[in-house]
């Protein structure tokens, strides 16, 4: 993947889910999504941290989690949503659609990668029904290596997940069929709703 064509990707991507979050409901914005433990509020103030954040506040804020950076970006995440009203998050997306920040050691794919998933916390939370076209789906799911893979520490021992809507499978054992978004978000640890998967083993990896 050349870093030109995932940068496109991502801006894409956060524009479209701009147009998706401005036409949430008051309500919405306060419903718990597939991220455990966070509404719509907190993921998009989680996805937005890094136009707002300098690396110095970063590195305080991850000393203060003593470095522990999922407890840093819970922490922030929740004192950002209860800060920001929905429309000063919204336009925090909207306004830094073009952004360049990237993960460390992720480039561009990495920040793909972390735009289509919590886009999808939150659409199949709300059940938007919003489906990731195809390429750029495929540009994450090309990149998910073992590390990463391992990262979200899903359980994915003795299943195949494989994908009904696109030439993907991933791993070995009794199969688990969905959508590659949703096996996507089967990989990252989530539990989607009932009737996203099929298979012995979709079980597993539903509320």
């Amino acid at each position: 993947m050349s870093e030109e064509r995932a940068r496109a990707a991502v801006v894409a991507e956060r524009t479209e889910m701009s147009e998706v979050l401005a036409g949430l409901r008051p309500e919405q914005w306060d419903a718990p999504t597939l991220c455990e433990g966070w509404r719509v509020r907190e993921v998009v103030a989680h996805t937005t941290l890094p136009f707002r954040a300098s690396m110095w506040r970063v590195m305080l804020d991850l000393a203060r989690a003593r470095g522990d950076f999922n407890r840093m970006a819970d922490r922030c995440a929740r004192r950002d949503a209860a800060e920001l009203s929905a429309d000063e998050l919204l336009r925090q997306l909207r306004d830094n659609v073009a952004h360049p920040w990237t993960p460390p050691g992720g480039g561009a794919a990495g920040a793909l990668s972390h735009e289509v998933i919590h886009g999808l916390d939150i659409t199949v939370a709300l059940g938007l029904g919003r489906v990731v076209p195809p390429e750029r789906l495929m540009l994450v799911l090309g990149g998910m290596r073992p590390r990463n893979v391992a990262f979200f520490g899903a359980d994915l021992s003795g299943v195949e997940l494989k994908a009904t809507d696109l030439d993907w499978a991933y791993g070995a054992g009794e199969p688990v069929h969905g959508r590659a978004q949703d096996l996507l978000m089967a990989i990252c640890g989530r539990r989607l709703p009932a009737g996203h998967l099929d298979g012995p083993a979709a079980a597993r990896f539903t509320r």
